[in-house]
């Protein structure tokens, strides 16, 4: 069987290379940001994509054109078979870039299994240096576990990893020089990220910070230097303390939006479709798969996705207002 050769190109000839996949909605965290103000049901076990359907969903993306994967959760350490499905994506062909997000809280005890499954490039989230603090944000007093998951990451040469940083006005702002200074002493790329108004999260526009704020709080430690884009870059405008041995990352979603540039499709633990993180259309791939479609109608599929992408989402600072989804089960 071969795929049309055609390239994933929306309607704004932005070229779509990388595949987010939430490969479950469940996670060991609590995270103010992200919990939902109001109890939500998790997926059954029957609604969630098995592996070997992310995985045929992935070798057809991958045909298109898609040469970045990162999988994301809820926790994908909490889904059963993890280590598994992740060597398996490192066997499909045309993908170049591979990379895990995670929470850290399960990371240290799997970190030799993740290498061995040929995973090098680790997105570790951690909003705050303070373990009381982490409590505060995460609903869990498990801030320990993830430091040393990360110092262990590093010891084993996964690179790079990439420190992510919620940044919430009034929680965690006052520290944000504090988790830039990890660059000096670590290669790490510390990224902080703009609170994203996605789900009924418990958080508000109150905590919003935007990156001129932010960037006012991470400069107290010297003049940022800006590292030069690179085309397999994501969204981060990247920047470097002169003598560190890291870089800072700035990713303004909101207040500076970066859709010109998006490059991505989402697949959720559901099968969900998603061609923009900020809005409620998706296409059911799901359905298509069980109902034995051949590889070509799904990539038809994908394609009808890419069409679906809007030019810029509608998200703004001056207009807020919450996305739909619940960002556990978008991934980010």
């Amino acid at each position: 069987m071969h795929l049309n050769e055609e390239r994933l190109i929306d309607d704004f000839q932005r070229p779509i290379t990388y595949l987010r996949l939430s490969v479950t909605d469940r996670c060991n965290l609590r995270c103010v940001y992200c919990r939902p103000a109001r109890s939500i049901a998790m997926l059954r076990h029957s609604e969630v994509l098995r592996h070997e359907e992310f995985l045929r969903l992935v070798r057809i993306a991958a045909r298109l054109g898609v040469s970045k994967v990162r999988v994301t959760g809820g926790e994908p350490l909490v889904r059963r078979g993890v280590i598994d499905f992740l060597s398996a994506l490192t066997e499909i062909q045309g993908l170049s870039d591979i990379s895990l997000t995670t929470n850290g809280v399960m990371l240290k005890n799997h970190l030799s299994e993740i290498r061995n499954a040929g995973i090098r490039r680790l997105n570790i989230s951690l909003d705050t240096l303070d373990s009381r603090k982490f409590h505060n944000i995460t609903g869990f007093d498990r801030f320990d576990e993830v430091w040393e998951a990360i110092l262990l990451a590093h010891e084993m040469g996964f690179s790079p990893i990439k420190i992510n940083v919620v940044a919430l006005k009034g929680i965690n702002d006052a520290e944000l020089a504090d988790l830039a200074g990890l660059s000096f002493k670590y290669p790490f790329h510390v990224r902080f990220i703009e609170y994203m108004p996605v789900g009924s999260s418990i958080t508000t526009f109150a905590q919003h910070l935007p990156v001129e704020k932010i960037m006012d709080r991470v400069q107290v430690l010297g003049r940022l230097i800006p590292v030069p884009h690179k085309a397999s870059d994501g969204p981060a405008d990247r920047f470097r303390f002169e003598g560190a041995m890291g870089q800072i990352g700035i990713i303004g979603a909101i207040s500076h939006r970066f859709c010109h540039c998006c490059n991505r499709l989402r697949l959720t633990a559901s099968g969900q479709l998603r061609p923009c993180l900020f809005s409620n259309n998706f296409l059911d791939i799901r359905a298509a798969l069980r109902k034995g479609m051949l590889d070509e109608d799904l990539a038809e599929i994908f394609k009808a996705a890419v069409r679906m992408k809007p030019r810029n989402h509608q998200v703004e600072t001056d207009r807020w207002h919450q996305v739909g989804a619940i960002m556990s089960s978008v991934g980010g």
